[in-house]
């Protein structure tokens, strides 16, 4: 019990580093920016683009905060209380409609393929909301007419499988275990946006509706896949 609370406080500690440290950045550029605008009194047209880039700060900001939110609701397993029975290949199918025109504009052949009815019973929120990071991140990482395959289908086992698979530069063996944790940000993401949650939330996602999120190789690339419990 001791080596556990030890490392819940050694992992909170590591969080609370990671945060000030992604915070700082953004938050020093906007006082920066804020500053240059008091001192320098530019023309109408540098204000209003020096205004534009702080608001981009500030929106990097927000959209850190709603990610630890987010985990911090999943984590407490105050969402358990909105589970229903749900088909994962329908909620797959409405996420996958939404980011089409993003596909498109980059030049990406984008498919979605499913075996049929897939129940579970969850949050489709959640559900949404994890498909939704795995079909972000392909989006970030795959170049340009690259490929991304979405599929929702049933296991041999049972289980019901929700796989993003894509042709971009993928995790490195060595990176895969702490491409969950918050914050880590591999060599390959580095010059994407982020903030570093998007799998992190994905894994807990996941977890709290008793499946496992599990990262293989696509060769190449990367499949990312929530493997959930069948409903009843």
């Amino acid at each position: 019990m001791a080596d556990y609370r030890r490392s819940l406080m050694h992992g909170a500690s590591n969080v609370s580093n990671s945060i000030a440290h992604d915070l700082r950045t953004p938050l020093a550029e906007l006082r920066a920016r804020l500053e240059e605008i008091a001192l320098t009194r530019p023309a109408a047209a540098e204000t209003f683009a020096e205004i534009e880039a702080a608001v981009a700060d500030v929106d990097r900001v927000m959209r850190m905060f709603n990610a630890l939110l987010r985990l911090a609701e999943i984590d407490s397993g105050a969402r358990r209380s909105g589970f229903v029975r749900v088909d994962a290949a329908a909620v797959a199918a409405e996420v996958v409609e939404y980011y089409e025109p993003a596909a498109e504009q980059k030049g990406v052949v984008f498919s979605f393929e499913t075996d049929g009815q897939t129940p579970v019973t969850g949050d489709p929120v959640l559900l949404a909301q994890a498909v939704s990071n795995l079909i972000d991140n392909s989006l970030k990482c795959v170049a340009e007419h690259g490929a991304i395959r979405v599929r929702v289908g049933q296991r041999v086992d049972g289980a019901v499988e929700i796989a993003v698979a894509d042709d971009g530069p993928g995790i490195p063996d060595a990176d895969k275990p702490k491409a969950t944790e918050r914050f880590f940000r591999g060599d390959a993401s580095r010059g994407t946006p982020g903030v570093g949650l998007g799998l992190s939330i994905v894994d807990a996602v996941a977890r709290l509706h008793g499946g496992v999120l599990q990262l293989l190789d696509n060769h190449p690339g990367l499949r990312a896949q929530m493997v959930l419990p069948l409903a009843a």
